[in-house]
């Protein structure tokens, strides 16, 4: 392939792609021994791998950081230690989780978490909640209803429905 064939270069190990609400093209992916990066991806842009990282070769070699190299991109977020991310999808409702409107959704497979991200629309992201389910969440969708759907990511697996908590109850 050449340079005109890529759209971008320097991703590491993508774990999920997703356009979100205003068209913008995001991506998760795994560092190594640490660094995993949300990132915006953009024609022409290099994210930086193998040349940049939050994380550690394991092997021991350092690796650069990103704030070392202003010609490459930086991500968005990144994470050490690791979440190891299962997926990245964007809640589309109103009515099931009206809160989560256009925020983004992970799963965290060494946090045994699920990951909620709230975007500006404008190249900016954040943390926003992070809720521990005991469990590797590979993946993360949204339901015809608008509930959440997360696939366990171990063996045996499990296939959990996730819905608003009713007044009251547990």
């Amino acid at each position: 392939m050449t340079p005109a064939e890529t759209w971008a270069s320097g991703v590491r190990t993508p774990y999920g792609m997703a356009f979100s609400p205003s068209g913008e093209l995001w991506e998760v992916e795994h560092g190594p021994r640490g660094g995993d990066e949300l990132n915006l991806i953009e024609k022409g842009k290099n994210y930086g791998w193998p040349l940049v990282s939050y994380g550690q070769n394991y092997n021991g070699v350092p690796i650069a950081k990103p704030d070392t190299r202003p010609d490459l991109a930086k991500p968005a977020l990144y994470w050490v230690p690791v979440i190891a991310p299962g997926n990245l999808m964007f809640y589309k409702g109103t009515q099931t989780f009206p809160q989560w409107n256009g925020s983004g959704l992970l799963g965290g497979m060494a946090t045994m978490t699920l990951n909620r991200i709230v975007f500006d629309g404008h190249g900016g992201a954040k943390p926003a909640e992070r809720w521990n389910v005991g469990k590797r969440i590979r993946d993360v969708e949204q339901g015809p209803d608008g509930s959440l759907w997360m696939l366990e990511d171990a063996n045996p697996g499990a296939l959990i429905h996730v819905t608003p908590r009713v007044s009251g109850s547990r």
